[in-house]
């Protein structure tokens, strides 16, 4: 059976979140990805993340938004006994039809180094790995802020 895409709602919010708790090298946050922020993601970006349900099942997720200029994918993922039927790809494919229809004209993502499986997957579906750019992070907490600023 051909697994279902569909935007993503808070109502799938457990099912997503066990999904990224049981893939192997994910990176969560605790904040980012709590209940919490995970609703005020959807809610700033309505429309454009995205899961995968197939017999009932929750398969596979993609939070997707966007700053009003670049379109941005995270936490792409399919469970493991899932994999290699399409649905990575048609998940991207809706998330990104979702930000066209924002006149969103581009779309990045971040994979870990490590992520040997997810590099495969976007270099094998058209993605160019830019060699041109340093990412970097900044947490914003009090404490951070005030020793950025002395």
């Amino acid at each position: 059976m051909e697994a279902r895409i569909r935007p993503m709602t808070m109502e799938d919010y457990d099912r997503v979140y066990a999904l990224w708790t049981s893939i192997r090298g994910f990176g969560i946050r605790s904040i980012d990805d709590s209940r919490e922020g995970t609703e005020h993601f959807l809610l700033r970006n309505p429309g454009t993340s995205m899961v995968a349900e197939t017999e009932g099942c929750l398969v596979g997720s993609v939070l997707c938004g966007h700053d009003g200029r670049t379109g941005y994918f995270y936490h792409v993922c399919v469970d493991e006994a899932y994999r290699r039927r399409g649905i990575g790809k048609r998940m991207a494919a809706e998330a990104m039809r979702a930000l066209r229809e924002q006149q969103i004209n581009k779309v990045s993502l971040i994979a870990f180094k490590h992520n040997e499986i997810g590099n495969q997957f976007w270099h094998g579906f058209g993605w160019t790995q830019r060699t041109d750019a340093n990412c970097f992070d900044f947490d914003l907490n009090e404490e951070n802020i005030t020793r950025c600023h002395r």
